[in-house]
């Protein structure tokens, strides 16, 4: 994996949701942004930053259940969460490979669970809880 590139720590889910929005401007058709972090880091308020970045204007939820959510913004916009799949062999029955390589950007939770799926460009974003409301958001192999 990349280095580091860059390390932002916000302290609520709004600055968790300013933080994907800020995001959003660097990304483009195709672009793929793997969220890695446990339950309750933020990965879905950092998805919901990223989606208002790119005028998504329906609310984005976790798509746990459906396992890929699809809007419409200034791009297609995918939320995609691997958190059900049994590895990458799920990822691909789902069709979703063919979603990262559209064109659209898509945001993946729980991207360790597939890591063979995820495309060697992907913008790689790891959200950890320092402590109470503070979270450290690492971004690696930012996309040119």
């Amino acid at each position: 994996m990349g280095n580091s590139l860059c390390n932002i720590t916000t302290t609520s889910p709004e600055e968790t949701i300013a933080a994907g929005e800020r995001l959003a401007r660097w990304l483009h058709q195709g672009s793929v942004v793997a969220l890695r972090g446990g339950l309750g880091v933020g990965k879905t308020y950092f998805t919901k930053g990223i989606a208002r970045g790119l005028g998504v204007q329906e609310e984005v939820t976790s798509p746990t259940y459906t396992m890929i959510a699809e809007y419409e913004g200034t791009l297609p916009f995918y939320h995609i969460d691997a958190y059900r799949l049994e590895g990458d062999t799920d990822f691909s029955s789902l069709g979703a490979e063919e979603l990262l390589y559209g064109p659209g950007v898509s945001v993946i939770e729980w991207s360790e669970r597939i890591p063979q799926s995820i495309p060697k460009d992907a913008l790689i974003v790891e959200i950890t809880i320092l402590e109470q409301n503070q979270r450290l958001i690492t971004l690696r192999n930012m996309p040119e």
